[in-house]
């Protein structure tokens, strides 16, 4: 079997490559050039040449093909500007999502078709099995990686049947401790390579720093919201029925100015993000604050102090019927169907019990308990077990 690697110049792309190899097949070797934009790097060299560099180097040791494809156009129109977009909006993306679904396992992979490949492979920690239907249809299953440290099927959850029936990924059965110590036993140049911390498609960079190169910064107030607010002490109506409660508990509060106290300026609100403490410049405070919500429309930022404020959580998100995904379209929530899941709606967030309702304009996802900084923009996933059914971005 022809199977493209997409070779980052990583530990993880690399060991796929060689596992690939071990296993008979016949391996290419492809490295993206990602959108760069010199200005916002942390580091004086371009980290897409350095990584092309170690990418040709496992590729050489190999002694497989290897080919740069320029790809820094279509992420600047397809992730970069949507990522601007969004944080322009008040909105939270994921562009590691974004990029999966668009770039890597989109354009990259149909590039890899139209060169014979039979499969493309990533070094993304997740697994992907197939079983056959009733009807003798074969049906893709997205599952966790073995190892919960590194699992990344969430960045994952757009994918489609299609992709998936294309996709491979070796190191999914692997823990990184494993991997690196392949990389060591047959001398690859990225055996003790560091992971990359920064974004997806621009490599070694601060992201405050690279919105500030890209959006104008406008002064505006931080407003203090305090825990005996008038607006946490309001009685949840009656409900008609359970769409109307969960509308209830997934709307987010619409704060005023007159609803707290000016306790300082920031250099734009679509900068900063719910949930978050750092950056604020915020002092005279026992615990952190937290921002609660952004106006965008009069650039104000609302805080609360602590992990607890009763404003940081919430029972429910919504996803609206556009923004809704199925990787397992046989499992689809018809109209007034419910199910019960395991969901995160960010990276690193440990799995937490919910239940989905499905209706006519969308979808709910219900917790079992209170969670913190949901915020609009982001992906919600959901699983059952081990394996990713769907995902919707956060209206």
């Amino acid at each position: 079997m022809k199977v493209v690697v997409g070779l980052s110049g990583g530990v993880d792309s690399s060991v796929t490559a060689y596992l690939l190899q071990q296993q008979g097949h016949e391996v290419v070797a492809l490295f993206m050039r990602n959108w760069n934009d010199a200005s916002v790097t942390l580091e004086d060299e371009c980290p897409w040449i350095e990584d092309s560099n170690d990418a040709l180097m496992v590729a050489q040791k190999l002694g497989i093909p290897f080919q740069v494809i320029d790809m820094s156009e279509l992420y600047k129109e397809r992730i970069v500007d949507y990522m601007f977009d969004e944080y322009q909006k008040g909105r939270t993306p994921n562009p590691d999502v974004l990029c999966n679904r668009e770039v890597k396992f989109d354009v990259f992979m149909k590039t890899a078709m139209s060169l014979g490949a039979d499969k493309v492979a990533t070094g993304h920690y997740a697994r992907v099995d197939s079983t056959i239907d009733e009807n003798g249809k074969e049906i893709f299953h997205l599952l966790a990686g073995k190892d919960n440290n590194k699992d990344q099927s969430y960045f994952l959850c757009q994918l489609s049947q299609d992709q998936l029936s294309k996709a491979l990924f070796p190191i999914g059965e692997l823990t990184k401790p494993q991997v690196r110590e392949i990389a060591k036993e047959i001398g690859l140049v990225t055996a003790d390579k560091k992971d990359s911390q920064g974004l997806c498609f621009i490599g070694k960079v601060s992201l405050p720093q690279f919105l500030q190169q890209q959006l104008v910064p406008k002064e505006g107030e931080i407003v203090e919201i305090f825990k005996d607010s008038p607006l946490f002490a309001q009685e949840a109506p009656a409900f008609s029925s359970k769409q109307e409660e969960l509308e209830y508990l997934s709307q987010k509060i619409n704060y005023k100015k007159a609803d707290g106290k000016v306790i300082g300026k920031h250099q734009g609100a679509q900068f900063f993000t719910i949930g978050q403490s750092k950056g604020l410049g915020i002092g005279g405070h026992k615990e952190s604050c937290f921002i609660l919500s952004r106006d965008m429309e009069n650039n104000i930022i609302f805080v609360g102090e602590g992990h607890s404020f009763p404003g940081l959580h919430k029972k429910a998100l919504k996803v609206d019927h556009t923004e809704l995904h199925w990787v397992r379209e046989d499992l689809k929530l018809k109209n007034g169907e419910s199910m019960e899941v395991m969901a995160r709606f960010r990276y690193r967030q440990s799995l937490q019990k919910a239940t989905l309702y499905q209706f006519e304009d969308a979808l709910y996802v219900e917790f079992e308990e209170p969670q913190s900084a949901i915020a609009e923009g982001q992906f919600a996933a959901w699983y059952d077990g081990e394996e990713l059914l769907g995902s919707g971005v956060i209206s």
